[in-house]
């Protein structure tokens, strides 16, 4: 299965964290970084992990407002759209 919408989310998320500092930054580089990674093994994610990071971008969407908030909607629906694909639950 092609990856290139976890490659989608990382670098949406990865704008994100250009347009935030601290504490947030950090915590969108770290998974801008992790979906890269996810992207690019050999065998991809299952729907728990991917729930996971979906859980994460909610939480730090919540304390985002404008493009940056835009850009972590943009990578959960990535990431949501590449979830779909996914076999099983």
């Amino acid at each position: 299965m092609e990856r290139e919408q976890l490659q989608r989310a990382s670098d949406e998320l990865r704008e994100a964290s250009e347009l935030t500092d601290g504490a947030l930054r950090e915590r969108l580089v770290e998974q801008s970084e992790q979906l890269t990674d996810l992207a690019n093994r050999e065998r991809g994610p299952d729907h728990g992990r991917l729930d996971r990071h979906l859980n994460v971008l909610r939480d730090i969407a919540a304390q985002l407002d404008g493009e940056a908030k835009a850009h972590v909607e943009s990578a959960s629906e990535a990431i949501t759209d590449y979830r779909s694909g996914v076999a099983g639950v």
